[in-house]
């Protein structure tokens, strides 16, 4: 069975924080009913469209394994569609602007009134306080919570980083919270509010910055590069390029082949214990015991020098040579594979994390898998619902409604084109 067998989800969620969340407990196996508007459905069908005519792959790679829906909240039967599917699901999810499902006429304490065992989880931009009201996109998230301002070179401006750690990373966030709610409320009979500010996410993956700047009350932090440069630090913690940031130092050096291709680079990291198999594997077998590079403390202040020599060593080997040469002593380096590399990769295709996904708009289109792997929980990835295509299925064998009842409700407008639905 899948771990999340027989658990309901009523999905009003749009763009990216929200499917992510979603998507994932579709993979773990909960019935995920996605509400779209009739005729329109999410914003991002028809985002970055690459084929004529078909769902953008913004929409398909954030949607799979779930059942799409067609339904006007605004409609009075819209409504009684929308109290139906409350009273049968265990989980409503949404990223609505602040104060949206209130003014639909389902505020919380309406919903509780209606199944007091519905967990209502919410993404939102900002926490409680003076910024809930604002609309937050991916990239404003990441300035929020810290990201921003640690990223980058120190000689140059706060820089965004291409993972969606402000949506997706958010996404995350909230589908542990839902399971955590779906956990207690096993023991507490009742349901509960779970929020996940976006804000929030980007900060709890910013903690290890949060912890340089504590540090900095005790004096500089050694193995950021600019130590070893004699530049004072400010108040707050840097920009430290591709220094790993961390009690083993690490950058980003050029491979061969770089001058040409933009991601023939490894990360090299000079770990204290196999310090010795790196002056080997370079060349340098007298710095295991010179003075000013023995010791681990001794060598902070001279990071530009020994990344400039392991370097001079790198761009003589392919990123992947370096790894064979390397992985074998125990030093850990790891090339910067570039997306097209990551979609051709073997290996992770056979673990489920890369998948070739069928779709019978525009054919066959790579996707990220389940990022999770349950033993006793596989996942298969299904394909993005097309708008309303579960619509009469949901309807009938969800909800429950037949003969003259089904025909007023598809009659009302408010699930999506009758003649769609009848034809079904």
């Amino acid at each position: 069975m899948k771990a999340l067998e027989g658990v309901k989800i009523l999905d009003f969620t749009h763009v990216q924080s929200g499917p992510t969340c979603t998507q994932l407990l579709a993979w773990f196996g909960a019935d995920v009913f996605k509400v779209e508007r009739p005729g329109v459905g999410d914003a991002t069908r028809k985002q970055l469209v690459d084929v004529p005519g078909a769902d953008s792959l913004y929409f398909t790679m954030l949607n799979h394994n779930k059942r799409s829906i067609e339904l006007n909240s605004k409609n009075e039967t819209g409504k009684e569609v929308l109290t139906r599917l409350i009273e049968t699901c265990d989980v409503l999810v949404e990223n609505f602007a602040p104060g949206a499902l209130d003014r639909m006429g389902f505020s919380w304490e309406r919903i509780q009134e209606i199944n007091p065992r519905l967990i209502m989880a919410s993404v939102k931009g900002f926490g409680p306080g003076k910024y809930e009201d604002c609309k937050v996109y991916e990239n404003v998230a990441q300035c929020a919570g810290g990201a921003a301002s640690t990223t980058g070179f120190r000689d140059g401006p706060p820089v965004v980083t291409g993972a969606q750690i402000g949506d997706s990373g958010t996404g995350l966030h909230l589908a542990l919270g839902i399971v955590t709610a779906l956990y207690q409320r096993e023991r507490s009979g009742r349901g509960q509010k779970v929020l996940a500010p976006m804000q929030d996410g980007v900060i709890n993956l910013c903690r290890v910055k949060l912890r340089d700047q504590q540090r900095l009350a005790a004096g500089p932090l050694e193995e950021y590069s600019q130590f070893g440069e004699g530049v004072p630090f400010g108040d707050a913690t840097p920009r430290a390029g591709n220094d790993s940031g961390g009690g083993q130092p690490g950058r980003i050096l050029k491979c061969k082949g770089w001058e040409t291709d933009p991601n023939a680079y490894t990360y090299f990291i000079t770990q204290a214990a196999v310090w010795e198999k790196i002056c080997d594997v370079i060349g340098e077998p007298e710095w295991k015991t010179k003075e000013g590079f023995a010791k681990p403390k001794e060598r902070l202040d001279k990071l530009n020098k020994i990344f400039d020599r392991i370097e001079q060593w790198t761009m003589t080997k392919t990123k992947f040579e370096v790894m064979e040469i390397c992985n074998p002593h125990d030093i850990p380096v790891g090339p910067i594979l570039s997306t097209k590399e990551i979609m051709d990769d073997q290996g992770l295709r056979e673990t489920g994390t890369i998948v070739d996904v069928e779709h019978p708009e525009r054919g066959t289109y790579v996707s990220v898998g389940c990022p999770v792997k349950l033993s006793d929980s596989p996942v298969e990835v299904e394909r993005s619902p097309l708008l309303g295509e579960h619509t009469g299925e949901i309807l009938r064998d969800v909800l429950g409604y037949t003969g003259d009842d089904l025909d007023r409700v598809v009659a009302s407008g408010a699930v999506g084109e009758p003649g769609k639905i009848a034809a079904e």
